[in-house]
C-alpha cells in the first residue's frame, strides 16, 4: 500500500494526543461520554482547563517527547512531498497552502476518511457527539493550527474546509467537504453543489465544439508537478459564447476549465471555487449582467484562481472585482471555414451567417443531414408567445406589384444575401451593423405581409410576425424585456423579424408631460438602439409612414410604398385568387377589376367568400357569388354600395 506522508503525520498527531489523554491526564474512555459530567470527573475537568495551567507538565512532556522524533520526521516528509505531483501536493499548491495549513488539511481529511480516527477524536474530545475535530481541539493538537482555518485563511478562501455549528468557538467543528475527500481518494466527479449549467473540462480535453486543445499548459495542472499557477483576472467580451470560449482556450492552451453561470448563493460560490482549486482550473463565468457586490467579493476573496468574465458587452468598471485585470476583445463570433470543415465536413454555406455557437448547435441537430431545418430550429421556442412563425410558401409569381416595387424587394434580398461580400471581402464598414431594416408603408391589404413572406422565402428563412399585444406592456420596463427576448432569440437563428403596425412601437417620440410619456420615449430609444445592433433582417410595416419616428427612418435600408393596385394589377390579382382546381363559371374578371377599386387583400377575401357561397349552392363560382361576396366586403369596410360601381348587379346587392 502506498505510504502517504500526510496520513502518517495525521496519525502520529492523533496518537500523541491520545497518549497525553490516557497516560498524562489519566483519563480513561467512559460510557456516555459527553452526555453528562460526573462528580468524580469534575476535578479532572478543572485541571484540564488552559487557564489553570492544564495538566501537569511533568506528566505531559515525557509523553510528547516519546513521539517527538517520529513526528518531526513525518513533518519533514510531508514538507518534501508538497513539491511532488500527487493529489494532496497539487491541491496544496493550487490553494496556496503553507506547511502549517497543509498539516491542518492532512489532519482534518485523515479524520474524515476513517471511522477509527473519528472514534479516537470522540475520545480526545470526551464526547460521542463530536467525531470531528473542534476548533479547540485543533488548537491543542497543532500549536496555532486554528489560525489555518480562520475566516480569511487560504483553506477557507479555497473552500477546502467548512466550519459548522453556532455554539461556542471551541466547540465548533471543522471538516473538509466530501468533494475534497473524494478527490484525494482518486474520484474525479464534479462537485454536486456547482450551479446548474456548470461544465467541467479537464486539462487537455477537447473543446466544446469538438476542436482538440493543446496540452501545452497541462504540466502545471493537478496531474503534473510544477510551481503554483499564478492567479489572474481576464475580461473577454464581444462575439458569441463559443468564440469567447475559444479565446479562453487560446489564452490558456490545454488548461482545465470550469464554465459556469454566476452562482446565486454562497453554497454555489463555495462549490465553484472548490472545484476550480481541486482541478487547477480556469473559472469561466458567463455574465448576462454586471456582477453584484456579493459576486465581486466572492471573486476577490478567491484570488488564488484564474478568473475569466465573459460577456457580449464590456463590463462597467464599478462592477469589477478588486483585482488587477486585463481585457480581450473578440472581434467577431461568425464561424469561419475551419469551423464549418471541422463540424460539418464542408465549406461555409453563403446562405447562412452563423456564429460558432450557432454552428455547433446546428451540426449537432442536423446529424450529417441538411442544415436548413436545424437553422430554423435555432430560434424555436424562444419566440413562442411573442411572435407567430410563418413558413414561406409563396414566391415572386404570387406578388402583384408595380415593377419598381418588385425590383426594390429583390434589392432587399440582395442586401441580406451579399453582406459577406460587401462587408467582408470588400471591407465596407458595417456601421452601425450588418443588419438590414426595411420599411413597408401602405394601406391594409396592399401586400406588405406577402412581400415580407416572399423575401424570407427567397432567402430560405422563416418569417416571424411579432405579436405586438404580447410585446407592449403597460408596466414600466416590461416592453424592453419583451423586445430583448425577441431580438436575443432572433440572433440565435437566421430569420426575418416582421413588425406589423410598427407605428405602435416605432412611433414618434412625444413631448414629456408625465411619467408615462417619459417611459414611452425610453421604449422608442431602446428599440432604436437594439435595431442598430441587430445583424439580421427586420421588416417594419405601417399604414402611415409619417407616424414613424425620424430616427428610425435614418436606419432604414430599403423603404417601399405599397399603394392600392391599379386596374391591370387588380385584374391579375382576381385571376390568381381562384385556384386552377376551383370550378369557375361566368366570372367577368375585367368587370370586377374595373369596377371595384380595392386592395389585393379585399380581392382575395371576396374570392374566398364567393367560393363558400358557390359551395353552399353546389354550383360553379359565378358573378352572382362574386358580387354578393364583394357586398359583404363593402359592409365590413362601412363603404356605401353605389349603382355606378355595381351597375347591372346593383339590384342584387341593394
Amino acid at each position: 500500500m502506498e505510504i502517504r506522508p500526510w496520513l502518517v503525520l495525521a496519525d502520529l498527531l492523533l496518537q500523541r494526543e491520545a497518549l497525553v489523554c490516557r497516560v498524562a491526564e489519566g483519563r480513561p474512555p467512559r460510557d456516555f461520554a459527553g452526555l453528562y459530567v460526573a462528580a468524580d470527573d469534575l476535578d479532572r475537568v478543572l485541571r484540564s482547563l488552559p487557564g489553570l495551567d492544564g495538566p501537569d507538565p511533568s506528566t505531559v512532556d515525557p509523553v510528547r517527547a516519546s513521539v517527538a522524533e517520529p513526528l518531526e520526521a513525518a513533518r519533514k516528509a510531508l514538507s518534501a512531498s508538497l513539491d511532488g505531483d500527487d493529489a494532496f501536493a497539487t491541491l496544496c499548491r493550487a490553494a496556496g497552502l503553507d506547511g502549517p495549513a497543509a498539516e491542518v488539511l492532512a489532519l482534518l481529511v485523515a479524520v474524515e476518511m476513517s471511522a477509527a480516527r473519528q472514534r479516537l477524536v470522540a475520545y480526545l474530545q470526551d464526547s460521542v457527539h463530536l467525531p470531528q475535530l473542534t476548533l479547540g481541539t485543533l488548537a491543542r493538537i497543532l500549536d496555532g493550527g486554528e489560525k489555518a482555518v480562520a475566516p480569511d485563511a487560504p483553506l477557507l478562501r479555497a473552500a477546502l474546509v467548512e466550519i459548522s455549528g453556532t455554539g461556542p468557538w471551541a466547540s465548533r467543528t471543522c471538516a473538509p467537504p466530501a468533494r475534497v475527500v473524494w478527490h484525494l481518494r482518486g474520484d474525479t466527479s464534479a462537485d454536486p453543489g456547482l450551479p446548474a449549467g456548470a461544465a467541467v473540462s479537464p486539462a487537455g480535453a477537447a473543446d466544446r465544439d469538438g476542436a482538440a486543445v493543446s496540452a501545452a499548459g497541462a504540466a502545471v495542472g493537478p496531474s503534473g508537478a510544477g510551481k503554483r499557477i499564478p492567479s489572474e483576472l481576464v475580461l473577454i467580451n464581444g462575439g458569441d459564447a463559443q468564440s469567447r470560449l475559444r479565446a479562453v482556450a487560446e489564452r490558456w492552451p490545454g488548461a482545465a476549465r470550469v464554465e459556469s453561470p454566476v452562482p446565486a448563493d454562497p453554497t454555489g460560490w463555495a462549490a465553484l471555487v472548490r472545484e476550480a482549486t481541486i482541478g487547477g482550473a480556469v473559472v469561466v463565468l458567463d455574465l448576462e449582467r454586471p456582477l453584484d457586490p456579493a459576486a465581486r467579493d466572492a471573486i476577490t476573496r478567491a484570488a488564488h484562481l484564474r478568473w475569466v468574465l465573459c460577456s457580449a458587452l464590456e463590463q462597467p468598471l464599478d462592477s469589477l472585482p478588486a483585482l488587477p485585470w486585463r481585457e480581450i476583445r473578440v472581434p467577431s463570433g461568425e464561424a469561419d471555414e475551419s469551423d464549418w470543415q471541422r463540424l460539418l465536413g464542408r465549406g461555409p454555406d453563403p446562405q447562412y451567417r452563423l456564429g460558432r455557437d450557432q454552428l455547433r448547435l446546428v451540426a449537432a441537430a442536423s446529424d450529417g443531414g441538411p442544415i436548413a431545418p436545424a437553422v430554423r430550429r435555432l430560434a424555436g421556442g424562444h419566440l413562442d408567445g411573442v411572435a407567430v412563425r410563418i413558413r414561406p410558401r409563396r414566391g415572386w409569381d404570387d406578388l402583384v406589384l408595380p415593377p419598381d416595387d418588385v425590383r426594390q424587394l429583390r434589392e432587399l434580398a440582395v442586401r441580406h444575401r451579399r453582406r459577406d461580400v460587401v462587408y467582408g471581402r470588400w471591407g465596407f464598414p458595417p456601421l452601425p451593423s450588418t443588419g438590414v431594416v426595411a420599411l413597408f408603408a401602405g394601406p391594409s391589404g396592399t401586400g406588405k405581409t406577402l412581400a415580407a413572406e416572399v423575401v424570407a422565402g427567397v432567402l430560405g428563412l422563416d418569417l416571424y410576425k411579432v405579436d405586438l399585444s404580447a410585446v407592449v406592456s403597460k408596466y414600466i420596463g416590461e416592453t424592453e424585456k419583451n423586445l430583448e427576448r425577441i431580438f436575443g432569440a432572433a440572433a440565435a437563428g437566421d430569420l426575418v423579424l416582421f413588425f406589423d403596425e410598427a407605428d405602435a412601437l416605432f412611433g414618434k417620440r412625444s413631448e414629456v408631460s408625465d411619467a408615462h410619456d417619459r417611459y414611452a420615449n425610453i421604449e422608442v430609444a431602446y428599440l432604436l438602439q437594439r435595431l442598430e445592433t441587430y445583424d439580421g433582417l427586420v421588416v417594419l410595416a405601417t399604414n402611415l409612414q409619417r407616424n414613424i419616428d425620424q430616427a428610425f427612418l435614418r436606419r432604414i435600408s430599403v423603404a417601399i410604398d405599397f399603394t392600392l393596385p391599379e386596374e391591370p394589377e387588380r385584374k391579375a390579382i382576381w385571376s390568381r385568387a381562384f385556384p386552377s382546381s376551383a370550378p369557375v363559371g361566368d366570372l367577368d374578371i375585367e368587370f370586377l377589376a374595373r369596377q371595384f377599386k380595392v386592395s389585393g387583400g379585399i380581392i382575395r377575401n371576396a374570392a374566398l367568400g364567393a367560393a363558400f357561397l358557390a359551395a353552399d349552392d353546389d354550383t360553379a363560382i359565378t358573378m352572382r357569388h362574386a358580387v354578393l361576396a364583394m357586398k359583404r366586403e363593402f359592409q365590413k369596410m362601412g363603404r356605401l354600395r353605389t349603382e355606378a360601381e355595381f351597375e347591372r348587379y346593383f339590384e342584387l346587392v341593394d
